[in-house]
């Protein structure tokens, strides 16, 4: 004992740490040392900073490649720094990320100007009112300060028929449309089919009562016609429509036609007179301009009583639902189709319509039975080189006449040879000459 005292003179105690007794109790907190608790490392301060500028942090989940000065702990790494494979790739910038999407803002600007370029192109005319603007969103425009309107149509594939060329209901279709458009871009459309808001109010329809039409040529797929019309007075009651259509290449005269359009009470479904309101509203658009001479134009022939095997009938023609247009009667562009459903084989496959005069007696409806009668004025074989002409005449099953009407038709050679420009006919004029000389040689 005496040494042990005497060494502990010469030597300071030491704390050495005992071991914690076990808490009894489990719910109470054992005693804590101070003596236990770590103290932190001293380090350079200069080294700390170094580190801590290094780490970089990201933005929208991208490391954008800018070195912070000073750590700080909301923009720390919480995944390890993206390597990239090659000493020249950089993190993208970051004031890209806070911007928008670039290919919507070069869409929207690029929209803005395409519709201001058309929109430029378009009014090449003078309106006559505020309301009458082009439409920088329509395929045509008003021209000739703003009586004609003019829209190009291209001749698709599935509008041609066996022959290569478009159809005569392709041709058709092209004017009705051209027809509603001019109502719409002169701002006259109601809430009708074509019809104006005056008529709208009165519940009353244009219904075509007689269309003539001249084609002296056939459009081929790829080609790009360009349709213009216009409007005029047809007596009393009446509104006429002329269309001219042309190549848009060559400048070549397809068809021509005229219409005549009256008014129809669409719940009635009896004709009705033009209303004055009417007359003021479409009278300044009307225009003295005719599309088919007075001496082009033809009436229909008196038809005359023949034997009945000379005729070529088809029957049990139904409208479809398809066939309505939204004032629920047929589309007159139909019943060219049900027309031409009696014609002979033999005249389609070697002839081409040249003329056709149409007139409207009756509407039809939706459940009507249909025939369609044709008689052929000439040989059914059609070999002649002066064409064919046929009465057409479609009914209902119990009589009552639809629409009557007339066509003429021409060799197909004869357009053929029309088309064949004059350098290659003088060719083949050479050619055939020379094997005459070597023959007689």
């Amino acid at each position: 004992m005496a040494a042990s005292f005497s060494a502990a003179g010469f030597f300071p105690k030491t704390n050495t740490p005992t071991k914690p007794t076990k808490n009894p109790f489990p719910e109470k907190p054992e005693a804590i040392s101070l003596n236990a608790v770590p103290k932190p490392n001293k380090v350079d301060n200069k080294a700390s900073i170094k580190t801590q500028a290094q780490t970089i942090p990201k933005i929208n989940g991208v490391n954008p490649g800018l070195k912070v000065p000073f750590g700080n702990p909301l923009l720390e790494e919480e995944e390890p720094q993206k390597k990239y494979s090659s000493p020249f790739q950089t993190a993208p910038s970051k004031i890209y990320n806070q911007l928008p999407d670039w290919s919507i803002l070069l869409a929207a600007i690029t929209y803005i100007f395409l519709a201001a370029e058309k929109q430029l192109t378009l009014t090449d005319w003078k309106p006559k009112r505020p309301d009458m603007l082009a439409d920088a969103f329509a395929f045509g425009r008003m021209i000739q300060d703003g009586s004609v309107f003019r829209q190009t149509f291209p001749i698709r594939s599935y509008e041609i028929g066996a022959d290569r060329t478009a159809s005569i209901e392709t041709l058709m279709n092209h004017l009705q449309e051209t027809a509603l458009n001019h109502v719409k871009i002169a701002g006259l459309l109601g809430d009708g089919f074509g019809a104006t808001p005056e008529m709208s109010k009165r519940n009353l329809i244009w219904v075509v009562s007689r269309i003539q039409l001249l084609v002296e040529h056939y459009p081929s797929w790829g080609d790009v016609v360009e349709v213009d019309t216009w409007v005029g007075a047809s007596g009393k009651n009446g509104m006429r429509r002329d269309w001219h259509v042309r190549d848009n290449k060559s400048g070549r005269t397809i068809l021509r036609a005229t219409s005549v359009w009256v008014m129809m009470n669409k719940e009635t479904r009896r004709l009705a007179k033009m209303p004055e309101e009417v007359r003021v509203e479409i009278g300044p658009y009307f225009i003295d301009r005719v599309a088919i001479r007075a001496e082009d134009a033809k009436k229909l022939p008196k038809s005359e009583k023949k034997d009945s095997s000379e005729r070529f009938v088809r029957k049990g023609l139904t409208p479809r639902w398809g066939d309505l247009d939204v004032n629920q009667h047929v589309n007159n562009v139909k019943y060219i189709g049900w027309i031409l459903e009696s014609a002979p084989i033999s005249i389609l496959e070697k002839h081409e319509l040249a003329s056709m005069t149409l007139e409207y007696r009756k509407e039809c409806g939706r459940d009507s039975v249909l025939q369609s009668l044709t008689t052929v004025s000439s040989s059914v074989d059609c070999t002649g080189e002066n064409g064919v002409m046929c009465e057409h005449l479609l009914q209902l099953e119990s009589g009552s006449e639809i629409v009557k009407g007339w066509t003429e038709w021409r060799p197909k050679w004869i357009q053929e040879e029309m088309q064949v420009p004059f350098q290659a006919r003088m060719l083949k004029n050479e050619i055939n000459l020379e094997r005459e000389v070597s023959d007689e040689i």
